[in-house]
């Protein structure tokens, strides 16, 4: 087994890998010390990250967020705009910084991408996984999952992005991060911040991933995610409801652990920071 890569890196960076079809993949990578790699959700980009990149950049880590394709910074590919090809792009940075003994953390569509990345591409390169409010094992109700969303609440999504994107992401911030629960203390800085990462994107490469996020069974990758996996989860979470997800799926994963934070949303990477900052370091030290 070779060597973990913690080469000592002292510069701040921002760079582009291309992925097998040539799409430009912008990634964040910052600090020195074992990698802890990111994977934001819908329809946001690396800078979802940054409270945790900070945290963890400043105690030793090595962090790399990337924008998934289509997303923020990343190429507006109109083609593989699918949870394969987010695994795959994924794979390719690893390759490309030769990441080894990485912790995993996906928010979301990012847990997804986790789950499917383990699946494809194994765990050589991985110690860890954390999936955040994580979309595994299926959102959308189906025989095996009798208790997820109908379909025709994706299809509401679907109409609202290519109605009024702008709008719809407005919008969307306030359950997304719980501003619309009463006594809510959630700054209209946040929203706004959604809402700059949403219009980034590609509206075709946006509207493309919603099927993936919401259709995509993730079951079989699960069950091959063989490192200690955590599982964190708002109990109040409006976008992805945990009984459906992370309840199920970590009694999918050979080694999971379920943790709840009571009342939280779904953008508890930015409404409970400090908790999250504090059981990431616990985790990957543990």
């Amino acid at each position: 087994m070779q060597k973990p890569n913690f080469t000592d890196r002292s510069t701040m960076s921002s760079n582009i890998c291309t992925a097998n079809d040539g799409t430009q993949i912008f990634y964040k990578d910052w600090g020195t010390g074992r990698p802890v790699v990111f994977s934001h959700g819908w329809p946001l980009t690396a800078d979802a990250w940054e409270d945790q990149m900070m945290f963890l950049g400043q105690r030793g880590f090595r962090v790399i967020a990337h924008d998934r394709r289509g997303h923020g910074r990343s190429g507006q590919s109109w083609s593989g705009n699918n949870m394969d090809t987010y695994a795959d792009d994924l794979a390719v940075l690893f390759k490309q910084l030769d990441l080894r003994d990485a912790v995993m953390v996906g928010h979301s569509t990012g847990g997804g991408e986790v789950a499917r990345f383990i699946g494809r591409h194994g765990t050589e390169r991985i110690g860890k996984a954390v999936l955040v409010g994580a979309v595994p094992p299926t959102m959308m109700k189906s025989v095996a999952y009798p208790g997820g969303l109908p379909k025709d609440v994706f299809d509401g999504i679907r109409a609202g992005v290519q109605a009024d994107r702008s709008q719809f992401f407005q919008d969307l911030s306030g359950p997304f991060y719980g501003a619309n629960r009463p006594g809510a203390k959630v700054s209209q800085g946040l929203r706004d911040n959604f809402w700059r990462m949403g219009m980034q994107g590609s509206l075709k490469s946006e509207y493309d991933c919603i099927e993936q996020f919401s259709q995509t069974d993730f079951t079989e990758d699960l069950k091959k995610m063989n490192v200690p996996t955590l599982f964190i989860h708002g109990d109040d979470d409006q976008i992805v409801p945990i009984h459906n997800s992370a309840q199920l799926a970590v009694k999918l994963v050979p080694n999971g652990t379920l943790k709840v934070y009571p009342g939280a949303s779904h953008g508890l990477a930015s409404t409970h920071k400090d908790q999250l900052n504090a059981d990431l370091l616990a985790f990957i030290q543990s």
